[in-house]
């Protein structure tokens, strides 16, 4: 197979651990990272379609609404409207590239509380917006928090979790994305009923800003960063809670310290070691698979669907409420991707969402193309409208069992400790520099591209689902510290790491 094979030895620590409490809790703590991010990604759109946040913010967009003969594709066509959505992505990017750095010195946990904070502030200046200033730079503040959470959230997931189970913890976090976007999209709805329910939806951000920096306090710090810190004691009591196996702990432990020894006295820049030649394939992965991710387009989706629901005839309350069934189907089929993920492996999931969401993509550009045409002058028939609703419903199912979560399970994964949080902050920077750069441009696109820009989709889809297929090892069940066997047994990539680096120390076989 294309993706080569592996096995690894089943008495390495971790595998025997217990799924204590713990565990559970600190995991549901960290992914729910997620939930500012989703809630961010949801609320823009819907608050785009509220009139009074229009005439105060956007009137020229109510003034095309008004015209009938407008080309529907290009109603929602504003550069200033897509800044307002594409600057919290902006503001990601810059903030995941300095929480690398950060996630060292402070460790995950602070970086969370952080995060939170920042995001928290962004809230309160987006409520209470009386100019467009003042709303972008409320969104500026929220993608800060998004940019540390989303940095920092991956990485505790993989350190915390027991291999076992890695890949449904992992997913928790793509959960709490599908939850945080569902509520955004549930509140849009209720709140479009108020002349200032914009105001309450943007402020409402705050809520789970709150719950993720409060609840961040009560766990602890994960293993790897509290042995990187020299704080070995409360390392040992911090896996003593979360693996619940006390004979595992002290060889774990003595990894952990090898490891993090061998690290310290390279004395390297991570962000210069990750670009050595054994590190190739871990480099490649974390600039291709958020790359893809965003080109599969469910992020333009999520944050445009009530406009993009309203360009192809539903009313203003019906766009809200289609993007609420999609974000219900979105939350469905993350909880399929949990069970799953661990049992069948990434590979299958992923082939099996790119080649779904390929059909959907096209299926939706003839739909359109056939109804719509170029022109658009006209709205689409409530029939076309439900089966265009049907269709990103599927769509989006795919994804969310495959290319959602595995985008963020893959990097936080695969790097060793020496270039961990190197290795997710270039992962996660990729992804907010791709996000912004399509949030800003996708209405300008349907405008010009018409039905096209779902075709466009497509095609990226199909290139990524074959890369996935050649280039991608299989991760399920492998400890992050015998992760270098699965580079050195791949067709492709065993040329770079014809041996496990010096930081990548195992557990001794018995």
């Amino acid at each position: 197979m294309a993706g080569g094979g592996f096995t690894v030895d089943s008495n390495v620590y971790g595998v025997n651990a217990r799924l204590t409490a713990s565990v559970v809790i600190s995991c549901i703590v960290a992914a729910s990272g997620g939930l500012i991010f989703g809630y961010g990604i949801g609320i823009s759109g819907g608050v785009t379609t509220m009139v009074p946040f229009l005439e105060k913010f956007f009137p020229s967009i109510l003034r095309r609404m008004e015209n009938a003969k407008n080309n529907t594709y290009c109603i929602y066509d504003s550069q200033v409207l897509t800044a307002f959505t594409s600057s919290l992505y902006i503001a990601g990017l810059v903030a995941s590239l300095f929480a690398g750095r950060l996630t060292r010195a402070i460790g995950r946990k602070s970086i969370m509380v952080l995060g939170g904070f920042t995001f928290l502030v962004g809230a309160a200046i987006n409520g209470a917006a009386f100019n467009i200033e003042m709303l972008i730079l409320g969104r500026i503040l929220l993608g800060f928090g998004v940019g540390f959470t989303n940095q920092v959230s991956g990485i505790y997931l993989s350190e915390t979790a027991p291999s076992k189970w890695r890949g449904a913890f992992n997913t928790g976090f793509q959960l709490f994305i599908g939850i945080g976007v569902l509520s955004a999209y549930v509140f849009n709805f209720f709140s479009a009923k108020l002349y200032w329910g914009w105001r309450l939806s943007l402020g409402l951000a705050a809520a789970p800003a709150i719950i993720m920096g409060l609840c961040a306090l009560l766990i602890s710090d994960t293993p790897s960063s509290l042995v990187q810190r020299g704080k070995l004691e409360e390392a040992r009591r911090s896996l003593l809670r979360i693996r619940g196996v006390e004979s595992d702990i002290e060889a774990e432990l003595n990894d952990l310290v090898k490891a993090s020894e061998a690290t310290s006295a390279v004395n390297e820049d991570p962000f210069k070691s990750i670009f050595e030649r054994q590190y190739r394939p871990h480099l490649v992965m974390a600039v291709a698979i958020p790359f893809f991710q965003q080109l599969t387009g469910i992020n333009i989706i999520a944050f445009y669907a009530p406009v993009l629901f309203q360009s192809v005839g539903f009313g203003s309350d019906s766009a809200l409420l289609s993007a609420i069934i999609l974000g219900s189907v979105n939350l469905t089929s993350i909880l399929v991707s949990t069970f799953i993920v661990d049992r069948y492996g990434r590979k299958v999931l992923f082939m099996e969402g790119g080649i779904q969401m390929v059909v959907c993509q096209v299926t939706i550009a003839c739909v359109i193309g056939a109804t719509l045409g170029v022109s658009a002058n006209e709205s689409m028939s409530k029939g076309y409208s439900i089966l265009v609703l049907v269709l990103m419903c599927i769509y989006a199912a795919a994804f969310r069992w495959s290319w959602g979560p595995l985008s963020w399970l893959i990097p936080s994964e695969i790097f060793p400790m020496r270039i961990r949080p190197a290795g997710q902050s270039i992962s996660v920077a990729v992804n907010f520099v791709t996000t912004s750069i399509l949030a800003q441009t996708f209405l300008t696109m349907l405008c010009h591209f018409k039905y096209g820009t779902f075709l466009f989709y497509a095609g990226w889809i199909t290139v990524m689902t074959i890369f996935v297929a050649l280039f991608l090892p299989e991760t399920k069940g492998v400890p992050l510290e015998s992760m270098h066997k699965v580079w050195e047994q791949h067709w492709f990539w065993h040329r770079f790491v014809s041996r496990a680096p010096p930081s990548d120390l195992q557990k001794p076989t018995d």
